[in-house]
């Protein structure tokens, strides 16, 4: 009995959350560990579907660059590599969309519908829902900058109660243009931003942004985040993912939250409890 009344006081603190975010969207850009292992894979679908049966909206954001690898690997294409990013020819560019488009978005919306919910698997192509120029000016091919983003598109699906779950795939916009690959988490920075949505959260595998000591920090404002860079507590990899964050902060979003996908049920424990577990990136 003892358990039972602690499994319902972990509901009734979830309450105040559950009030505060029904009918706001969540943009929940989703990658790495929780997109490959099975059972995260799993938990994440049942941890979108109680967030959308509880009126929140969720819409996903995916990657997929470790399958592209994959495939690009199996099939013998070579690829040019400039600053560290993968030079996308036409013929990257269908595998690209190819894994995305295909086999990575459909079985997320097929985990996501077998667990309950309403999902829908789109691309930025659908709609002209995204559009998109060259990077730097065609220095890394195909690889694309989002100039517009058509909010109608998602705005219809969700309210007609549908998940959408998006690869970032751009339209060039022309004819025969094969279409652009995007950056998972500047594609999610933009959705979130051109939605007014209250929440943008970036699945991981790490804790969060670390200090020196590797100690978690919990909240960093642009402020702060300037200065850990300029000493070098942000560094790498880390780099990309706080400016995204700071891209919808500015576009309008409340809050940008990066968290830990290793850990199960990462983004209900994010979301419906006060200490949270990972980094928030909140507004000056």
């Amino acid at each position: 009995m003892k358990k039972k009344i602690e499994q319902a006081k972990l509901l009734l603190d979830a309450l105040p959350y559950i009030k505060k975010f029904k009918n706001e969207i969540f943009v929940i850009k989703y990658g790495g560990s929780a997109q490959i292992n099975p059972e995260l894979k799993d938990r994440f679908a049942q941890d979108i579907v109680l967030l959308y049966m509880v009126g929140i909206k969720p819409v996903i954001v995916h990657g997929g660059g470790n399958k592209i690898n994959s495939i690009l690997d199996k099939m013998q294409i070579q690829s040019e590599f400039v600053d560290g990013m993968r030079v996308t020819d036409e013929q990257v560019m269908e595998v690209v969309e190819m894994v995305l488009a295909g086999n990575i978005n459909k079985e997320i919306t097929t985990l996501l519908n077998v667990h309950g919910g309403k999902a829908i698997g789109i691309t930025g192509k659908d709609g002209d829902f995204l559009i998109a120029k060259p990077k730097d000016n065609g220095r890394y091919g195909l690889v694309g900058q989002i100039t517009d983003v058509n909010n109608e598109v998602v705005e219809n699906l969700l309210t007609e109660k549908f998940i959408p779950v998006i690869a970032p795939i751009a339209s060039g916009n022309e004819v025969n243009h094969p279409g652009f690959n995007i950056n998972a988490d500047l594609a999610a920075s933009k959705i979130a931003a051109s939605l007014k949505a209250r929440k943008v959260i970036f699945m991981t595998d790490i804790a969060g942004v670390m200090d020196k000591d590797k100690n978690l920090l919990t909240t960093l404002t642009e402020d702060e985040i300037k200065a850990y860079k300029k000493d070098e507590t942000i560094t790498g990899g880390m780099i990309p993912k706080v400016d995204a964050c700071l891209e919808a902060i500015h576009g309008g979003v409340e809050k940008a939250h990066i968290i830990d996908g290793r850990i199960q049920h990462s983004l209900l424990l994010e979301v419906f409890t006060s200490e949270g577990i990972g980094t928030v990136i909140k507004q000056s």
